[in-house]
């Protein structure tokens, strides 16, 4: 994990993106929500970041 107390990039690949919400879905209910609330959080992070990085024309 890094500072953030995040995984590294690799965990959203498709496999381990799948393994973890395997996880995220054997939990309650309240820490399924946050964990499925902050996973969006970090997906939508590196969607709009790659937006940034790409070129443009």
């Amino acid at each position: 994990m890094d500072e953030q107390g995040e995984a590294p990039v690799d965990d959203l690949e498709p496999n381990s993106l799948l393994s973890r919400l395997r996880v995220i879905e054997d939990q309650p209910l309240e820490s399924r929500a946050a964990a499925l609330a902050q996973l969006h959080d970090r997906l939508q992070r590196r969607l709009e970041g790659g937006d940034a990085l790409a070129p443009h024309g």
